[in-house]
Parts: structure tokens; sequence; C-alpha cells
């Protein structure tokens, strides 16, 4: 065999960490088999080494997931990204301030306050999560939670560079981007987790086991609600005139990314956008995949054939006050065709006449109903506490053996995937489809018509109109 004349590669010469994993795991399958979470497969992080993460949206949410992912051990947040340096929650449930870098603040004194990580190099921040993924290899996975407008824009730029995904609910602005994130991780075999984590608690799975045991009979009717849509009430009619300084340390332009330009206003930013639609998915968008989950776990829901809504107020610029959508279903093997009907802004289901007097319908403001032929089982919100109607029913049945894996934590099952454990429930395999139709049901309202839809294909027979909202444009240069 002729001599290569390429120089030896000396001994001192770096190696990446992903390089050295590969080559041991290379190694040692000479002499044994071992699963791929022992070593830490091509693009997984070995169990005994520190996750990377780099959080794509530091936001209200954003800091809410952070804080999440600092108490586990074997995670390191690397880098935070985002287009604001500090904006004042304090109107919102999250409360005072959050942007990259409040966020990097916290991240930094957490790590300097434990021993072990006393000595660690400080988080980095970005603007442009592009730039971001460009320049550091070392990172693992991503965190998304920006938002709704530009999170099929960053998940899809992770997985291209074969990042592990957690994008916050629902998982994309529309329908086709939605199927386009689930096909690409799909295809790239990176872990993913849609940050809907009541999908991870233990009383949605005693929901689902209770429902598919019969508790209630065959169920042909769910009904789904949230008092959410009024929270973003003050700016809901027409676009503001004024324009306002675009605050200090906040690139606009990156926060408008595929959307199409228009000035600063408060309105948008940093909260109210999710009552737009050109950054934001509505009171549906934003719970229907914590309150309508039970139901596409508990009946094995794919597409429906039809849906059809109604709205307090339909206009091209800003999401429904309150709106009542109506999904069909068609039959799943033995389980019937199903009515699913969502409620939001205050508006709510009738009330069961099975409910004790004085007695709140299960969640009050958030929360599900399930009717089958023989009973009805309400849940609160997330999948939360769910009790047959009524309460002497409840005590009179005989619960079921667990039959569904439990969740060791919505964050930990995705860290261990991203070891290489088994893909949590809540990956893009079941939460893309679901909010698919979650989805639909903004579409029907923006075209003020019954779809009959074919979800496979993402089309409505009966409307051409459909079309501009099932896949949106894009602007200023951005592409999926």
């Amino acid at each position: 065999m002729k001599a290569s004349n390429k120089p030896a590669k000396s001994a001192n010469a770096k190696v990446s960490r992903r390089d050295f994993l590969g080559r041991t795991a290379a190694a040692t399958a000479a002499f044994t088999i071992v699963p791929r979470y022992v070593l830490g497969a091509r693009g997984y992080t070995a169990p005994s080494e520190k996750l990377n993460v780099a959080v794509i949206g530091a936001g209200g949410q954003g800091r809410h997931n952070t804080n999440a992912l600092l108490q586990h051990a074997d995670v390191q947040v690397t880098a935070i990204c985002d287009v604001t340096e500090q904006a004042d929650y304090s109107r919102f449930y999250y409360r005072g301030v959050a942007g990259r870098g409040p966020v990097k603040k916290l991240i930094d004194d957490r790590y300097k306050s434990k021993p072990a990580t006393a000595n660690y190099k400080p988080c980095a921040v970005h603007i442009d999560f592009r730039k971001m993924l460009e320049k550091d290899k070392s990172i693992d996975a991503v965190l998304i939670a920006t938002p709704d407008h530009t999170h099929a824009t960053a998940a899809l730029a992770a997985i291209a560079r074969g990042k592990h995904v957690y994008c916050e609910k629902p998982l994309a602005h529309s329908i086709y981007e939605t199927r386009m994130v689930t096909e690409a991780a799909r295809k790239a075999g990176v872990a993913t987790q849609m940050g809907n984590h009541g999908h991870s608690s233990e009383t949605i799975r005693l929901t689902v086991e209770w429902i598919r045991d019969g508790a209630i009979g065959d169920v042909r009717e769910v009904h789904a609600w949230s008092n959410t849509g009024l929270d973003w009430a003050d700016y809901r009619v027409k676009r503001p005139q004024e324009t306002q300084p675009i605050p200090a340390g906040m690139d606009w332009d990156l926060w408008l990314g595929p959307a199409k330009k228009r000035p600063y206003h408060i309105a948008y930013a940093p909260y109210n956008w999710r009552g737009w639609w050109d950054f934001g998915t509505g009171a549906i968008g934003d719970m229907a995949c914590h309150n309508m989950d039970p139901a596409f776990w508990a009946l094995k829901l794919g597409h429906p054939y039809s849906v059809e809504g109604s709205a307090t107020n339909i206009n091209s610029e800003t999401t429904p006050f309150g709106s009542i959508i109506h999904y069909e279903f068609a039959a799943r093997g033995s389980m019937p065709p199903v009515k699913m009907t969502w409620y939001s802004g205050g508006l709510m289901p009738p009330r069961p006449e099975e409910l004790e007097p004085g007695r709140q319908l299960a969640g009050g403001g958030n929360g599900i109903l399930f009717v089958g032929d023989k009973g009805k089982l309400m849940a609160e919100g997330w999948g939360g506490s769910p009790r047959i109607i009524p309460e002497n029913k409840m005590k009179q049945y005989k619960r079921p053996a667990k039959t569904l894996e439990r969740s060791k934590g919505h964050h930990r099952d995705w860290i261990d995937a991203c070891k290489g454990g088994k893909q949590p429930h809540g990956g893009f395999d079941y939460s893309g489809p679901m909010t698919e139709v979650i989805l639909l049901g903004n579409v029907a309202l923006q075209t003020k018509q019954k779809l009959a839809w074919n979800g496979q294909k993402m089309k409505a027979a009966n409307s051409d109109n459909a079309e501009q909202y099932i896949k949106p444009q894009f602007h200023n240069g951005w592409t999926l």
C-alpha cells in the first residue's frame, strides 16, 4: 500500500467533544453493543456530560424556562439570544423584568453561587439566533420562547444544524410552518418537546386512562375553553397610527422577522403581540395546546374533516376577544365520531345538568368537558384534576390500573432525550399534528367559512381564500 504523504496529526492536536465521543463509540462497538444513551450517539450528549443549551427568546416565558433548566445539574445554559435587552413584565403574570440582560444575570448569578461551577465561562449573549447558531458550535440544544411568528424560523435553523429543540406552544405560527418543523425534526432525528407542560402531568394521564377505560362510555362530544383573549385588549380594533420610539437595546427589525414592516409600538411588544395576526395566534393558539390536549390524547384525534368558527370581532389585524370554534372528527377504529367545540374570551359551554348546585364547572376560566354515552367527565385547564360528575359517580368509579408511562418532568424528559433517551410523548410527532388542528380554527375564523378540510394535503376543498392563512407569506428576506 502506498504510504500517505500527509503529515501525521500531532498527539496534542485539539479534538472536539463530539469527535472524541464519535471515535470512542466506534472503537467500543468493536467489542460490544451498547445503547446510544450509554456513550452518547452521534448528535446526542452522553449522560455523564453536561448538555449545552442556548435559550432563544428571553422574555417572560423564556425567563421562566431558563429558571427551570437551571434546576438540572447536568444542563449548562451557555447562551442567551434575544432582540431585547430588557423589558418590563410587571403588568403580566410573569412579573418583573426580562430580556437578554436580566436573564444573563440570572444564569451567571446562579452558576457563580454553586462551588462546582464557580469558575465557569460566563453565559454568551446574542441578538440574532442565526448568527449564534452559525458561530457557536458547542451548542447541543436550543429552547425557543420567542413570539409565535418566529418559532418556525428558529426551530428550523437549529434542526438544520442537528440541534435538539424545545419550542414553546403553539409549535408555529401557521399550519404550513408547523408541518415543516415537524417533518424536519423527524428527518433529523433530534430530540423535541413542545412547551405545553401540562402534557407531562399526572392528572392528564389519569384523564386519558379513565376515558380509555370507558369511565363515561363512548365519547362523541367534547368542550374545551379558556377565558384568555381579553388580556391583550388595549389596542384591539385597529393598528395604532402613531409611532413610538424603539426602546433602547431593542432591534425592532429582528423582532419583526418575517412579518411585514411596521413602526414600533407598545401595542405589539413586549406582550400584546399574541392579539395580532401577524405575530400571534390568539386565545386558541395560546391556550388550546393546554386545554384541548387531553382530548387529542385520550381520543386519538387526527385531522378533522370540517371546522367552523364565529367570533365577537373578526378583522384582518387582530384576533377576536371571544370565539366559538366547532370541529368534527371521523371515527377512529372502534372510537366513534367526535364533535369538539372550543370557547374563548369568557364564553363557556352550557352548564351540565349533572353538576351539583353551587359547584363550579372544572377550572373556571380554563377547562375541558367530555360527554360520553354513560356520563360526563370534567377537568381543569392543562388537564388538571379530572372528575366524573356528579360526585357520587366519581366515588363509585373503580379506577383502572395505571397503563401510561409517567413523566419525570416536562424539561427532564426532553433533557434525557437529548442524551439519547426515549423521545418525550409531547415531542413534535405528537404536538405538531395537534398544533395544526388548533391553528385550523384560526383559518376558519379568518375565512368566515365552514371549511371542508383535507389534513394530509393541508387544503380546504371549498375555499381558495384559506391558502393565504394556511401558508402565509414571509417578508424582509426571511425564509423557512
